[in-house]
Parts: C-alpha cells; sequence; structure tokens
C-alpha cells in the first residue's frame, strides 16, 4: 500500500466519527438550491474546502518533516510518528470503558464561532468546508502524524487531501440524507477504528526501529523514504 492508498484509507475508516462529529454542522447548512444537481454541487464544494483545508495543513507539517529527514533523522520520525498516533488514539479508547473525562478545547470553540458567523452570512458551503477542516479532530492529527514521516511537502500535502478525499464518500451520503448503515453497525465501526489506528501507530514504530523484517520493518537507507 503507498502512502496515497493509505491516506485515502485511514479518511474513509475515519469518515463514520466524521459523520457524527462534524454531520450536524453539514446539516446545518441552509440548502437552497433549486435543483437536486446544484445541492449535490454545493455539497461536494463544502467537502473539497474541508480537503484543500487538510492539505494545507499537511504542507505545514510537511515543512517540519522535510527539515527532519534532511538532518537523517528518518527513523527518529517514524518511531515518533507512532508513539503520536497511539497516544492520540488512547483517549479514544476510555468511552468504550465508559471513562469519561471533562475536556474543552478552546481552538474548537474558536472556529465553531466563526464557522457560525459564516453560516449567518451565507458565506457558502466552500468557505464553510474550510473552516470546518480546521476543526480539532482525533482523526485529522492521526494522518498529519502520517504525513509528517514523507519525505517532501508535496507528499505531505497530497497526502492529507487524499486523507480529506477519503472522508467524502460517507460525508456526502449522508448530507444527501441517505441512511448508508444502521447505528448499530457504526458503533461496531467506531469500536473498531481505535483498534486500527494503534496497530498502524505500531507499525510505524516497527518501522523506524530497522529490525530488517519484510513488510513490517524493513531495512531503511537514508535515501529511502518511510512511506511506500
Amino acid at each position: 500500500m503507498n502512502h496515497l492508498q493509505l491516506a485515502f484509507t485511514i479518511g474513509l475508516l475515519g469518515s463514520l466519527h466524521c459523520v457524527g462529529m462534524c454531520g450536524p454542522l453539514a446539516f446545518a447548512i441552509q440548502d437552497k438550491s433549486k435543483t437536486k444537481w446544484a445541492m449535490i454541487f454545493q455539497k461536494l464544494a463544502y467537502n473539497l474546502g474541508r480537503a484543500l483545508t487538510y492539505a494545507f495543513l499537511g504542507l505545514l507539517i510537511g515543512l517540519i518533516g522535510k527539515q527532519l529527514w534532511l538532518a537523517g533523522l528518518q527513523q527518529s520520525i517514524s518511531i515518533l510518528s507512532g508513539v503520536i498516533i497511539i497516544l492520540i488514539t488512547l483517549p479514544r479508547l476510555l468511552p468504550l470503558l465508559n471513562i469519561h473525562l471533562p475536556y474543552r478545547n478552546p481552538l474548537q470553540n474558536t472556529i465553531n464561532k466563526l464557522i457560525g458567523k459564516a453560516i449567518l452570512h451565507k458565506s457558502g458551503h466552500f468557505m464553510i468546508g474550510i473552516l470546518n477542516g480546521f476543526l480539532p479532530c482525533g482523526f485529522v492529527y492521526l494522518a498529519l502524524a502520517t504525513a509528517v514521516s514523507t519525505s517532501s511537502v508535496l507528499q505531505s500535502s497530497l497526502f492529507m487531501f487524499f486523507f480529506g478525499l477519503g472522508t467524502i464518500p460517507l460525508m456526502l451520503t449522508a448530507m444527501l440524507g441517505i441512511n448508508f448503515a444502521k447505528p448499530a453497525f457504526r458503533r461496531q465501526i467506531n469500536r473498531f477504528l481505535p483498534l486500527f489506528t494503534i496497530f498502524l501507530g505500531c507499525w510505524f514504530i516497527l518501522r523506524g526501529l530497522n529490525l530488517d523484517i519484510p513488510y513490517l520493518s524493513p531495512k531503511i537507507s537514508n535515501s529511502e523514504v518511510i512511506c511506500h
């Protein structure tokens, strides 16, 4: 699996979470389209706005990753990315154990206010989607932690863009009012997702350890890319 396929897969698997988190916001956007195709175009514009914001965040994280890459820290990047992925995912396991911690994110509150103003002033689906992309999200952090392991700014940005594309199919389906899965099925998927991300984090750590194990921890030279 190359890094763009991995990005799309992470986005696709995480999109059930996106529907739960971003869905209410997406449904709150007024839709006064006169035709079905115009409505679909507006909803696509919203989702494309999110994907472009993710690409921008990927560009920023890619600038950091490139400097680390040039410094010869490929293995350290992979190990650090794996650790970050696991740390990001662990809080998602707490609700499965009926443990709920009170937490307020000031950044999320600020962005929500900006989105509220954008909706009030009818800024359009595309602009609201761009703002939505900046909302704090565990799966976005997961994708960014993976994107930093790529060897160039372009690859990092493309990784995040393909992550955004992966979230679109189910988000668009939900926005069109199609019940694509029963709640019980979505709950089972949400139970599986943290385990998948923990596995992904462990995989990155193994790759960084350079154990010369085919596929799991191949030998990495200074000129190779971590995410093939």
